[in-house]
C-alpha cells in the first residue's frame, strides 16, 4: 500500500483522487494548505507528496522548499498545477520536485507518474503492487571517495553521509552507472525522468529537465567536491554533457608535509 499526502484546496479533485487512488492501493490523506501539510509531514510518514502550486497562504513552491530543508527532505514530491508553462516546470524541478503534472490531468496518468517516481527513488514502496524491482539485489557504487547505496538512497564521502535531494541523487546515480563515460544532456535528462505511461518505451526527451541540469550539477559539486570551482569528480564536457571521473580515494591529511 502506498501512502500519499495530497496538498490541494480543490475538494472535488481530492474526492475524485481519493476514490480512484483508493481502488489502486494508494491511501490518500488530504490537506488544503501548505502549513497544514508541513505539520502533517512532521507527525506522520508518507511515501509521496502530491503538491498543488496555487495554495492559500504559502504557495506550493515554498512548501517544496521547506520540505527539502526539513527532516522529510527525501520524500518524493509531485507538483500539480494549472500553471503548465516551462518556466514553472523548471522552477519546480530546480527546488527539488521529482515530477510536475499540469492540470487538468487524468487520474490514471497521475497514478502512473506516482509509481514511476517511487520506482526511481523507493522501489520497496511498490512491493505490494507487484513491482519487480522490489526484490532486486542491493546496488552499491564506489567512485573515488564516494560510496553510493542505490537501494538505501544514501551517499557517503570518506564515510560521512552527504544529504542530497532525490533529483540530485538520481543525477549522481545516472553518472555513476556510466563511470568515466560522457553522458549527454539528453541521455541524462531521460535517465532521471521516466515516461508518464509506465510501458516498455524509452523516456521522452524533456527540454525543461535538460535546462535545469546545470543547477542540480552545481549543487552536487557544492556537496561532493573538495573544491567546487575545480571539480575532480563531476566534469563538464562543454556542449555535450557531463562525466563522472574515476578518481582514487583521497586520504585525509594528517597535517604532515
Amino acid at each position: 500500500m502506498i501512502h500519499a499526502l495530497l496538498v490541494d484546496d480543490d475538494r472535488d479533485l481530492a474526492r475524485l483522487l481519493s476514490e480512484y487512488m483508493g481502488s489502486h492501493e494508494v491511501t490518500l490523506t488530504h490537506v488544503e494548505d501548505g502549513m497544514t501539510a508541513l505539520a502533517t509531514l512532521g507527525s506522520k510518514t508518507f511515501d509521496v507528496v502530491l503538491l498543488d502550486v496555487m495554495l492559500p497562504g504559502i504557495n506550493g513552491f515554498e512548501v517544496c522548499r521547506r520540505i527539502r530543508a526539513s527532516a522529510a527532505a527525501d520524500i518524493p514530491v509531485v507538483m500539480l498545477t494549472a500553471r503548465g508553462d516551462d518556466a514553472d516546470r523548471i522552477v519546480g524541478l530546480e527546488i527539488g520536485a521529482d515530477d510536475y503534472v499540469p492540470k487538468p490531468f487524468n487520474p490514471r496518468e497521475l497514478l502512473a507518474r506516482v509509481r514511476a517516481v517511487l520506482r526511481r527513488v523507493r522501489p520497496l514502496a511498490l512491493s505490494s503492487i507487484g513491482s519487480s524491482m522490489a526484490h532486486a539485489a542491493p546496488e552499491r557504487l564506489r567512485v573515488g571517495p564516494l560510496e553510493i547505496d542505490v537501494g538505501a538512497r544514501t551517499v557517503h564521502k570518506h564515510g560521512v553521509e552527504v544529504s542530497l535531494t532525490s533529483f540530485e541523487f538520481r543525477i549522481l546515480v545516472a553518472l555513476a552507472r556510466h563511470l568515466g563515460r560522457t553522458v549527454t544532456r539528453e541521455e541524462l535528462a531521460n535517465e532521471v525522468r521516466e515516461p508518464a505511461q509506465a510501458k516498455d518505451k524509452p523516456a521522452a526527451y524533456d527540454p525543461s529537465v535538460d535546462r535545469s541540469l546545470d543547477v542540480h550539477v552545481s549543487r552536487l559539486r557544492q556537496k561532493l567536491e573538495d573544491d567546487p570551482k575545480e571539480p575532480r569528480l563531476i566534469k563538464t564536457v562543454r556542449g555535450v554533457g557531463y562525466v563522472l571521473a574515476s578518481v582514487a580515494p583521497e586520504v585525509p591529511s594528517n597535517g604532515s608535509t
